[in-house]
């Protein structure tokens, strides 16, 4: 029988996720396989952060752009099909870190980084959401810059747009809140 080397061993990724350009952070940590390809990765991140998939992606690795061409024809030969590309062969050890952007008219970049790689615990279900801080925010709000706006009108009554944002926003919207029990149960992985 061959021995099994480390390298052998199923591995996960230990990532952070820090939506940019918002102050207080919001962020995500979690552990995916090292093997997950991007187009898997994208819909664990839109889990994750609470996004709802209705615009394009793109992870921007090293200065090469992963996507699915299939759904944009400007993106065309310019991208790589993310279906065809396994994380750790793109990203291959701890402290890497990448981008990836969501809805390229609100810009929403999300850095990533790989904190740790670590072994597969055996009975734990990947991909699993360990922590996090903050909301995402609503979509189609207009970017950093229009959240920013929204969360201004939602705190001062006497603001011009205070009625309206309160009247366009899901009646259950807090911006401080992370609910972690419902993204590991939508993701399927191990309660935390």
């Amino acid at each position: 029988m061959p021995v099994k080397k480390k390298s052998d061993e199923k591995r996960a990724y230990q990532i952070k996720v820090t939506l940019r350009d918002i102050r207080p952070p919001i962020w995500r940590r979690m552990l995916v396989p090292c093997d997950i390809r991007l187009d898997n990765l994208h819909r664990v991140l839109q889990v994750v952060m609470g996004w709802t998939d209705s615009h394009l992606h793109e992870f921007i690795i090293d200065g090469v752009s992963y996507g699915d061409p299939s759904l944009d024809v400007d993106m065309g030969d310019d991208v790589e099909n993310e279906k065809r590309f396994n994380l750790h062969k793109v990203v291959p050890g701890e402290k890497s870190k990448f981008h990836y952007l969501y809805d390229f008219g609100d810009s929403w970049e999300h850095e990533i980084l790989v904190e740790k790689i670590l072994p597969i615990e055996k009975g734990t279900r990947y991909p699993v959401c360990l922590a996090g801080k903050r909301a995402c925010p609503p979509e189609d709000c207009g970017g950093a810059p229009g959240y920013e706006n929204l969360l201004e009108a939602l705190k001062d009554p006497s603001h011009p747009e205070h009625e309206e944002m309160f009247e366009w926003l899901p009646g259950d919207f807090d911006s401080e809140k992370f609910d972690i029990k419902s993204i590991n149960v939508e993701l399927g992985g191990s309660p935390r």
